[in-house]
């Protein structure tokens, strides 16, 4: 075989690997994810894209992305939220404040929209209860006032998570971790 030929020849099996990495890695590591509407600003903004992971155990305050609800009215569309309660929690919310099985807990990420407000007005208006079952997550979007999430939509199952958000790649001005 001449060098041209054995040249091309491991010029197609690097493309062939790279091409399986990369449908493997889209398959079952990495979802892509974009955000549309308001309910996470300023934390995510509309027409903001990210990839997200697949696998790796789901934290408080982790942002997921999953399928909507049939009871939200359009089950083709995805969401993404902040988890704030994990499988078996209790989440009370009182006067603005977060509590975890009687625990009470800072949400820093919610510390520049809740100073934006008059002294007199609560970020989370809601007081409520909330048992978490197992094998399912309470979600909220940053933008409280602007939410359909697990107040509204109940929790979200575990089966219907399609990534948890990681990396923001678009706009070029967002690039970096989501937090």
């Amino acid at each position: 075989m001449d060098e041209k030929k054995q040249g091309d020849k491991k010029d197609l099996i690097l493309f062939l690997s790279v091409l399986i990495v990369i449908i493997f890695s889209r398959m079952f590591l990495l979802s892509n994810i974009s955000v549309h509407g308001e309910s996470m600003n300023p934390t995510l903004e509309d027409k903001e894209r990210i990839f997200g992971l697949k696998i790796g155990e789901i934290e408080r305050f982790d942002i997921i992305s999953f399928k909507a609800p049939t009871e939200a009215g359009d089950p083709e569309k995805n969401y993404i939220k902040r988890v704030i309660a994990l499988p078996g929690e209790t989440i009370t919310y009182a006067d603005d404040s977060l509590y975890i099985n009687g625990e009470k807990i800072t949400e820093p990420f919610l510390g520049e929209l809740k100073q934006a407000l008059p002294s007199n007005e609560l970020l989370t208006e809601d007081n409520f209860t909330y048992s978490v079952p197992e094998n399912h997550y309470f979600v909220m979007g940053d933008n409280r006032r602007n939410s359909t999430d697990s107040r509204v939509i109940g929790s979200i199952s575990e089966d219907k998570i399609i990534g948890n958000a990681k990396f923001s790649y678009w706009p070029i001005n967002k690039i970096g971790t989501v937090r």
